[in-house]
């Protein structure tokens, strides 16, 4: 088995891809997305952050962090994000939870861990972002980037770094990475 080490480096730029549990569709709600919104914030008022960007989907979402010079842990975020977001009276998983959940008092809500890649280079940045913003493109769940209403894509398009009908027929590259 890999020994898998996460990359943790402080001022750090992050690609992140966190998914719910077996991919239920937890953010067709209003309700979810808004309710994950101020988990975000709640957190970063106590543990500060950038988002860059960031797409909501049906079941899962993708983001870029960055990290404050003097702190490198994404790790405590994420979980304090999870934990926001799951312990609102609101959260109510429908499907049974296993019994490993259980076992470690989860709700059922989260897949476990995140996928998470350091950015390296602006490069790398821009092809990121542009995988952010093509993702509902992907998924089928819009025919623009600019369709999709929960996605950083619409303040990249108003600051000028997008034309508006971007991502109708993306480049070969983007359509290649696959960061699900």
């Amino acid at each position: 088995m890999p020994d898998y080490r996460r990359a943790y480096v402080k001022g750090g730029v992050f690609f992140f891809t966190v998914a719910t549990n077996e991919r239920r569709p937890l953010f067709n709600e209003e309700s979810a997305v808004d309710l994950l919104r101020s988990s975000f914030k709640r957190v970063m008022a106590a543990y500060p952050f950038e988002v860059d960007s960031m797409v909501i989907l049906p079941d899962h979402l993708h983001s870029i962090w960055v990290l404050p010079d003097d702190d490198s842990d994404f790790s405590v975020r994420w979980r304090l994000i999870k934990t926001t977001f799951t312990r609102s009276k609101s959260m109510n998983p429908s499907r049974a939870i296993s019994d490993s959940r259980l076992m470690k008092k989860e709700k059922g809500i989260w897949q476990r861990r995140f996928w998470e890649h350091m950015i390296r280079d602006e490069a790398d940045l821009n092809r990121h972002r542009d995988y952010i913003h093509y993702n509902p493109v992907k998924h089928g769940l819009a025919v623009s980037p600019a369709e999709w209403e929960h996605s950083s894509f619409h303040r990249f398009a108003e600051e000028g770094l997008y034309p508006w009908n971007w991502g109708q027929s993306p480049p070969k590259q983007l359509l290649e990475m696959d960061l699900e």
